[in-house]
């Protein structure tokens, strides 16, 4: 049996979710951010096209990338503080531990993410083989993004360092930018890696407190299913009871 690529075991993640979970009457449907998530909403145009979503169904952005997503594919846009309630929320994840924590922000969406995802009545993650994990921080060894007040920036870096962090990096934007990643609110991104975390919701607390933190990308006890795109071409479903499933 052939293997999959890391595209195509994304998108049969994404397609699966959409299929098993999308309500055949929902009102209001979050979409996150990432390279996953580009698959969810090809499905659902697939699925609107064919008349298996409803005309009005509203769509909510968590960033700039999902907004473009959803006006390039001719759904209804909304914003989240017009629809505070939403049926489902649909979005990637770098790292998911065997709990369903997941960490989040590698695409520095992580504050608008976390919201859109606590407003939903469900809230699926899709993602590949890579991403599956038993703990957060053995896989994704990039640092747990936070959000951080720019001001704050250097004292946020040494706090976390204080902390325990084994490094906090404040992101820079490459060959695009001359200087720091700037999110969707104006914010910077500090990166900080604490190897293998025992207790996410432990550590999401602690950083959560520091002044000049806005949002952190550790997100517990949120998701009700996360999809995982195999190379064989199975999907692995990880539940929040703890169950697990393979779909062949």
């Amino acid at each position: 049996m052939s293997s999959l690529g890391v595209e195509d075991a994304k998108r049969l993640a994404a397609y699966t979710a959409i299929d098993t979970h999308f309500p055949p009457n929902a009102k209001v449907v979050g979409i996150g951010s990432g390279s996953t998530v580009v698959y969810c909403v090809e499905r659902i145009v697939e699925k609107k096209a064919k008349g298996e979503i409803p005309s009005d169904t509203v769509f909510i952005p968590t960033g700039f990338q999902s907004k473009e997503l959803i006006i390039h594919g001719g759904l209804n846009l909304g914003a989240i503080d017009g629809y505070p309630v939403l049926d489902v929320a649909f979005d990637g994840a770098d790292e998911v531990d065997s709990a369903l924590n997941c960490i989040k922000g590698g695409g520095a969406c992580l504050f608008q993410e976390k919201l859109v995802a606590q407003c939903a009545k469900k809230f699926i993650v899709v993602a590949d083989y890579r991403k599956n994990s038993t703990a957060l921080g053995l896989q994704w060894v990039q640092g747990v993004p936070i959000e951080v007040v720019p001001l704050a920036h250097a004292r946020v870096r040494q706090d976390l360092l204080e902390m325990g962090a084994l490094t906090a990096t404040l992101r820079l934007g490459g060959k695009a930018k001359a200087g720091p990643v700037i999110t969707d609110n104006c914010n910077v991104i500090i990166d900080a890696h604490f190897g293998p975390i025992a207790d996410p919701a432990a550590l999401a607390q602690k950083i959560k407190m520091l002044v000049g933190v806005v949002e952190v990308g550790l997100f517990i006890n949120m998701a009700d299913v996360a999809y995982f795109g195999n190379e064989n071409g199975s999907v692995t479903a990880k539940f929040s009871t703890g169950e697990v499933k393979t779909i062949e």
